[in-house]
C-alpha cells in the first residue's frame, strides 16, 4: 500500500521534485476516459448514460487526432505565453474558445459521428438532429451560456455535446504547450492552463506524483498540484473534513470521498489512486452521482458540476 503524505511532510520536501503540472496525454486522453467509462458502466444506476459518454469520448479522441494536423501559430503561442507569465494568468481562457475557428467544425464532427454510430440510443436521434439543425449563431449562444453558466439559456440535454466540442478545442491548445510554459496563478483553485474550475481532485500514486494531490480541470484535463487538506475554493486549511458512502458496494465508494470546507461551505470529490489505479477524474466523478445526491442533502455546495452532465452551479 502506498503511504499518503500529509501537508507538513509535503511542504518539507523539495518542491522542485514534485511535478507542479501534469499535462494531458494527447494521444490517449479521451480514449482512456472512454475505456474507464465503459468499465464503470457495469452495474451502475446510470450505466446507459456512461456508455453514451464513452462513445462520445471515443469520437472526441478522433476529433482531437484530426486537429493534430493543424499547424502551430508559433508567434501567437509565444504571445500567449508571455502574457500569461507576465500577468500570472492562464495560458488560454476557456471562455474565449467560442471564437476559435475550429470549435463549430469539431461540434459538427462529433454530431455526425454520433448520428452514424450503431451504438447511439435511438431516442437521442431527435436531439442530435435538433442540434445539427441549429444555426451557427445558436451554437455560439448556447456554448457561451454553458461557459458562463447562464442557467436560463442553457439546454441541459444538449449541453454535454457542446461541452465535448469545447473540451477538444481546449485540449488541443493546451497540449501544444510545455509544462515550463504554465504560469503560477494568483488564484490556485483555477486551472493554470485554461482558467476553468476543477471537476475533482485525485491523490496520485505514480512516479514523482506519488502521494500528492492534484486538481483536475474538467475542460482541458490538465492537473495541477495542491497540498492535501486544503480547500480548492477558498484556500482555507480550517474545517476540512471528508464524507464517504458507507455502502462499500456502491460505485466507486472505496476510492471516492467528498472533501468539505466549513469556511466556505463548498465540497469537491477526491479520488484515491491507491484504492483504484484506473481512476480517471471526469469519468469517476460522473459515475459516482450517488455521492452527489447524498451531499445535496447537506448545507455544502458543489460549485462546478461534471462537464458531461449539465448541473447548474449550486451557489
Amino acid at each position: 500500500m502506498q503511504r499518503i503524505l500529509e501537508p507538513g511532510e509535503i511542504e518539507a520536501l523539495d518542491h522542485n521534485a514534485i511535478p507542479r503540472i501534469r499535462l494531458p496525454q494527447r494521444a490517449s486522453m479521451f480514449s482512456d476516459r472512454a475505456q474507464r467509462l465503459k468499465q464503470l458502466a457495469a452495474g451502475n444506476p446510470i450505466g446507459d448514460y456512461l456508455k453514451l459518454m464513452a462513445l462520445l469520448a471515443e469520437i472526441q479522441q478522433t476529433a482531437l487526432n484530426r486537429l493534430a494536423g493543424e499547424p502551430n501559430d508559433q508567434a501567437q503561442d509565444q504571445a500567449r505565453n508571455n502574457l500569461a507569465q507576465t500577468h500570472l494568468m492562464p495560458l488560454i481562457l476557456v471562455t474565449d474558445q467560442v471564437r476559435n475557428p475550429h470549435w463549430q467544425t469539431v461540434l459538427d464532427q462529433l454530431l455526425e459521428q454520433l448520428a452514424k454510430s450503431t451504438d447511439m440510443p435511438l431516442q437521442l436521434t431527435g436531439l442530435i438532429e435538433r442540434i445539427q439543425q441549429s444555426s451557427a449563431n445558436q451554437h455560439d449562444s448556447q456554448a457561451e451560456a454553458i461557459l458562463r453558466r447562464n442557467n436560463e439559456i442553457v439546454d441541459p440535454a444538449s449541453a454535454p455535446f457542446y461541452t465535448a466540442a469545447l473540451q477538444v478545442i481546449c485540449s488541443d491548445l493546451v497540449t501544444r504547450f510545455q509544462v515550463r510554459d504554465v504560469p503560477l496563478l494568483d488564484t490556485p483553485g483555477l486551472c493554470p492552463c485554461c482558467g476553468s474550475m476543477p471537476v475533482a481532485s485525485v491523490v496520485r500514486m505514480d512516479g514523482q506524483s506519488q502521494g500528492h494531490r492534484y486538481l483536475q480541470c474538467g475542460m482541458c484535463a490538465a492537473e495541477w498540484h495542491m497540498v492535501r487538506i486544503k480547500c480548492s475554493y477558498c484556500d482555507s486549511t480550517k474545517g476540512i473534513a471528508y464524507q464517504s458512502i458507507e455502502d462499500e458496494l456502491a460505485p466507486g465508494a472505496a476510492s471516492t470521498k467528498a472533501e468539505t470546507c466549513d469556511e466556505c461551505h463548498s465540497w469537491l470529490k477526491i479520488f484515491y489512486q491507491e484504492k483504484d489505479p484506473y481512476v480517471e477524474p471526469v469519468a469517476d466523478d460522473l459515475a459516482s452521482l450517488t455521492l452527489d445526491l447524498l451531499m445535496g442533502e447537506t448545507d455544502y455546495i458543489r460549485r462546478q458540476g461534471n462537464p458531461l452532465l449539465w448541473q447548474a452551479a449550486e451557489g
